[in-house]
């Protein structure tokens, strides 16, 4: 997507998505994985398969399977060294609400029942943060969960794919007044409004994430953030394609 009328610092067009790129296979032990390259934030996102389902699913007789997430940024992935959780004792409050935001979007990507009783653990280490980590690791994580899926196929312990839909996610905002598509770090500190948003290939909602850093937003930003995203999201979509027929 090309819009010539402005440019940003990084001399990207207002509409236009960072350079992205996928290396899958980069855990060799994981059934499935990649390295999701999003401009200068990189994310592992690998995928390892229980056949057994949580306790909570048995004693309140759920059917089916289950997908949940973990979520940690390495210590060098920041300028400063963030610390390790474990040192800390328990996950920080933004680490938790992340991981729990990739576990609801690849959940609303799969049919739960159809992967009987197993549960997918999706974990995505960030290597190095430039703003987009929770986006870059929901949209890696679903060509990591794909290429789990599609080698479960090949060992016969599915028939079919048990995907409803791809899902993907990316961020706008408004920074100096404009509507730009797909924040890096610096354009994210100074947002006015930031937004992100997770979106299915067929173009509906699973979550929207927006909120005005010591500003307000009209309706018509709001629209205009949401074009750019459902917009971004279809890119994207076609680039989760391609990195999992590879």
């Amino acid at each position: 997507m090309k819009n010539a009328t402005a440019t940003r610092a990084d001399g990207r067009d207002l509409n236009q998505l960072r350079g992205i790129r996928f290396i899958n296979d980069i855990a060799p032990n994981a059934t499935g994985s990649t390295l999701i390259e999003w401009g200068n934030t990189r994310v592992i996102c690998g995928v390892t398969i229980e056949e057994s389902v949580p306790r909570w699913m048995k004693d309140q007789k759920v059917t089916g399977g289950w997908i949940t997430a973990e979520y940690s940024m390495l210590p060098y992935s920041t300028h400063t060294r963030k610390a390790r959780d474990i040192n800390k004792g328990k996950i920080d409050g933004r680490s938790q609400e992340i991981q729990r935001l990739i576990g609801r979007s690849l959940r609303a990507a799969v049919d739960l029942e159809m992967l009987g009783s197993r549960t997918i653990w999706i974990d995505c280490d960030v290597l190095q943060a430039d703003g987009g980590t929770r986006t870059a690791s929901i949209t890696g994580a679903y060509v990591a969960l794909r290429r789990a899926l599609l080698r479960l196929i090949k060992e016969g312990k599915f028939k079919e794919m048990p995907l409803k839909d791809s899902v993907a996610a990316v961020s706008a905002g408004i920074v100096e007044g404009r509507p730009i598509l797909d924040l890096c770090y610096t354009e994210d500190v100074a947002a006015e409004v930031d937004m992100n948003m997770v979106i299915t290939g067929s173009g509906t909602f699973v979550e929207v994430q927006g909120s005005g850093e010591e500003s307000t937003f009209s309706q018509g930003q709001m629209d205009a953030m949401i074009r750019l995203g459902k917009a971004g999201v279809k890119e994207l979509v076609k680039l989760q394609a391609a990195a999992c027929a590879e």
